[in-house]
């Protein structure tokens, strides 16, 4: 008899694809593709000594304490009257896949359980359903108008029809579609649907052109979760700290199931440092950069041959997607090489997308500095030319 693993490892692990990250491709150049702030953190801290034979606060109660107000300040709820965050609404995890793996966890029985999700999505929803042994449904969002806003209805006529559905996942601002999902449908399915948890993933909400995060709403519906992460307009990538508001009796149980101190002494220290007021108006005026950036880019890549004329999805993150199209059709094969050359040859590394739903003939672009994006734009015009001449 010979050992054999399969037989040992859980097959969904054992057979499990691991998340395609952005820098699986390429590590240099202008990057452009894994949706990155460019203008980098909004604090430095180089000269600190950390005490480092000591355990961290296993609680961030200070910075708890801080993220509440902040998302209570910009709260677009004002006058309904809803309790203010605090501390107790939250849980914090190493990035945001700490914090979709520990829903799943926390609510979803493997082998019986499942979770919805909407595509085209962030895809650790998926690889974290398959960790968990958790069954994936999938209801699209509505591509045929380019908006890639939720089929509020057929959401909510899958989710009351499988009492096995524990989660349902909704990607505001999407991706890869950057697009602010309408506020009055979540709050649909949040009123009609008592029978798991809403997750709301607001990766990107603070380059949102209108609107504003749903994290105070945890305090109105208490099937709601919020998630959200310091890697995008606080440019903290590299700190990995993912912040979940729920109702105080899912954040107790949450806080449960983490690891006891999961969250190191030196991203404590820096993510504070990050909601002073001086850091939390760096981080508002890089965001505006971003968004003006964001909008010269569009109106230059779409105004180009072979380019769709206008923006796929919304203008609601740090990034745009374009569609590269022949005879008015979007082309994956055309679009694939246009990456390519962009990354080998012009140093300008972006992310296709043309193989996920509703998304033929995609790249995700992310917006950087005006100096490279402009190099974007002359590139990205210069190989589209040389590819369809």
């Amino acid at each position: 008899m010979t050992f054999d693993l399969s037989k040992i490892v859980r097959p969904k692990i054992f057979n499990l694809e691991p998340y395609r990250c952005a820098r699986d491709d390429f590590t240099e150049g202008v990057l452009l593709d894994a949706n990155e702030n460019p203008h980098g953190p909004v604090v430095k801290d180089s000269n600190r000594e950390f005490v480092l034979n000591r355990y961290p606060d296993p609680h961030q109660v200070a910075f708890k304490t801080k993220m509440s107000e902040l998302r209570n300040s910009q709260s677009v709820f004002k006058d309904q009257k809803i309790t203010p965050l605090s501390a107790d609404n939250l849980c914090l995890g190493v990035g945001s896949d700490e914090s979709i793996d520990a829903l799943i966890r926390a609510c979803c029985v493997p082998g019986k359980d499942k979770i919805l999700i909407m595509t085209p999505t962030y895809g650790m929803y998926s690889i974290c359903a398959d960790i968990n042994d958790v069954e994936i449904i999938k209801v699209p969002l509505i591509v045929e108008d380019n908006s890639f806003q939720m089929n509020t209805d057929k959401v909510i006529e899958t989710l009351q029809g499988d009492s096995n559905i524990k989660i349902a996942f909704v990607t505001s601002p999407g991706n890869p579609t950057g697009a602010l999902i309408d506020i009055a449908s979540i709050e649909k399915i949040l009123s009609q649907w008592q029978s798991g948890i809403v997750a709301i993933d607001e990766a990107y909400i603070d380059f949102c052109s209108t609107g504003g995060s749903a994290a105070p709403l945890v305090n109105k519906y208490p099937n709601l979760a919020v998630l959200q992460t310091l890697s995008k307009s606080f440019g903290l990538a590299g700190v990995r700290l993912g912040v979940t508001f729920t109702s105080k009796d899912l954040s107790r149980v949450l806080n449960a199931m983490k690891a006891p101190y999961n969250i190191s002494s030196m991203a404590s220290n820096l993510v504070l440092k990050a909601l002073s007021s001086e850091s939390v108006q760096t981080m508002k005026d890089n965001v505006q950069e971003i968004v003006e950036e964001r909008e010269r880019v569009l109106k230059a890549l779409t105004s180009m041959e072979n380019v769709q004329d206008t923006q796929v999805g919304g203008l609601d993150a740090n990034f745009i997607m374009v569609r590269i199209v022949d005879g008015g059709k979007g082309n994956n094969e055309l679009s694939k090489a246009l990456y390519y050359r962009l990354a080998t040859e012009s140093g300008v590394v972006v992310r296709f997308r043309g193989t996920e739903y509703g998304c033929t003939g995609c790249l995700r672009i992310t917006i950087g500095t005006h100096e490279e994006n402009s190099k974007l734009i002359k590139e990205f015009e210069k190989k589209l030319k040389e590819l369809t001449a």
